[in-house]
């Protein structure tokens, strides 16, 4: 399934962030962003179990929705001490105010002194079309908690996140560092190889 240049592409998103973000990597090969917010479509319910379930739910609602192609996104931080959580729920971990000091506090604490340190981020990105079909696309990337909180870049759970091979917390790489190695990248990546021309 792959979009030529100069296609038109929903991005299943109300986020500003996650906009830009997505048309940044996105722009290189001619394609042309909207969001589903821009367009007033509606937020779907994510009931799924997992990322990927999640990802085809907002997909193919935007898809539906605007009669053209649409990728989502869906993505969490999973600790191996909480059986994986929060997951598909990192989000809601840091309530309605999408404050994730309180939900880096709620890991540290439902952790208490577990010896198993391990942790990973998983990125899910779906492209959908208007007819049904889906492909799907996952990058992970997998580390250890830290705490405290450490570094002002970056967002959600980065500050307590160290992945593999570093000494340093997402949150206190660089954007370019942070992105050279992250889960959205990877399956950016896995995404572009998969649908995109070369730019």
């Amino acid at each position: 399934m792959r979009l030529a240049r100069g296609s038109r592409l929903v991005v299943a998103t109300h986020n500003p962030g996650k906009l830009a973000e997505m048309t940044a990597l996105l722009s290189p090969y001619g394609i042309e962003t909207v969001s589903a917010g821009a367009l007033g479509l509606p937020e779907p319910e994510e009931i799924a179990e997992d990322f990927e379930g999640n990802a085809r739910l907002k997909a193919l609602a935007a898809s539906r929705g605007a009669g053209l192609p649409a990728l989502a996104d869906d993505s969490g931080f999973c600790v191996a001490a909480l059986g994986g959580a929060p997951g598909v729920v990192s989000a809601r971990w840091a309530g309605p105010g999408r404050d994730f000091s309180l939900a880096m506090a709620r890991v540290q604490s439902e952790m208490g002194h577990a010896a198993d340190r391990r942790a990973w981020f998983v990125s899910v990105l779906c492209l959908a079309r208007p007819d049904g079909e889906c492909a799907c696309f996952t990058g992970r990337v997998d580390g250890a908690v830290s705490f405290p909180p450490r570094g002002a870049h970056g967002f959600g759970y980065d500050p307590i996140f160290v992945p593999e091979g570093s000494g340093r917390t997402f949150g206190e790489m660089l954007p370019e560092e942070k992105e050279a190695i992250s889960h959205r990248s990877r399956a950016f990546r896995a995404f572009a190889a998969a649908c995109l021309s070369l730019p």
